[in-house]
């Protein structure tokens, strides 16, 4: 039976404690090592043609992933003093858009990303380019965690009679236990043993959760027995949708 689990980036208050820039080591330590890796292969005079062009790809594709990561870090210190415009989006509209910009990355990694479309879905009150970072963030994990024999799922639907519309992003991966998942979203001052999946030192769960509150949203997580959905509840807009 599949688990809900919210967030508040509030109640995140160990994150305020550690180190930014230790937060960030950590992150890009892996990424790092891989095109540090991939770059010590091309030196390789007997590597083919093909797959010297496939660790090309992957350097730069590894690279934009870091690059990624440091933007939106910016983008979270700079979350209390700037103002962001808020516009009435389409859910499919910013779902598709993630799914193109993410498919290159998907690919390479032996991955479909797949976004499920539903019927007369409203639209959204949010900011475009923090919309687009949440959803972008929840890709980005899954592409890390999923089953390659399987998918990467996009969905958008209305939630109940909140007026909320959920965008959510679920790989079907490895299985968490409800003690590692429960673990990322209550008050804990202990750092020790923070779970390693889903979004590893947690600081990609820090900067959605921040992106939403900005725009008056929320994020969470949804257990699956076989992987895990993690999702942003954002404000449906009065205006009806032309798609």
């Amino acid at each position: 039976m599949a688990e809900s689990f919210e967030v508040d980036r509030n109640d995140m208050f160990w994150l305020d404690d550690m180190p930014s820039v230790l937060m960030a080591a950590h992150e890009l330590k892996s990424p790092l090592s891989l095109i540090r890796q991939l770059g010590f292969s091309l030196e390789d005079e007997t590597m083919s043609h093909t797959d010297r062009r496939k660790a090309i790809e992957r350097i730069i594709l590894t690279s934009e992933r870091s690059l990624r990561l440091t933007s939106d870090l910016t983008r979270t210190a700079r979350l209390d003093d700037a103002l962001f415009n808020m516009e009435p989006l389409s859910p499919d509209q910013i779902c598709q858009q993630v799914a193109s910009d993410m498919s290159p990355l998907s690919q390479a990694y032996g991955l479909d990303v797949y976004f499920r479309r539903r019927r007369s879905l409203p639209l959204v009150v949010a900011n475009r380019d923090l919309l687009i970072r949440i959803v972008t963030n929840f890709v980005d994990n899954a592409i890390h965690y999923a089953d390659k024999s399987q998918k990467i799922e996009l969905d958008a639907k209305l939630i109940g009679r909140e007026q909320m519309v959920r965008l959510s992003v679920r790989d079907f991966g490895p299985g968490v236990s409800k003690k590692a998942l429960r673990k990322m979203f209550e008050r804990s001052s202990d750092q020790t043993n923070l779970p390693t999946r889903p979004l590893s030192s947690g600081l990609g769960l820090y900067i959605v959760s921040s992106f939403a509150q900005a725009m008056n949203g929320r994020v969470g997580a949804v257990r699956h027995r076989d992987g895990v959905s993690f999702y942003v509840d954002v404000q449906a807009s009065s205006q009806l949708s032309l798609l």
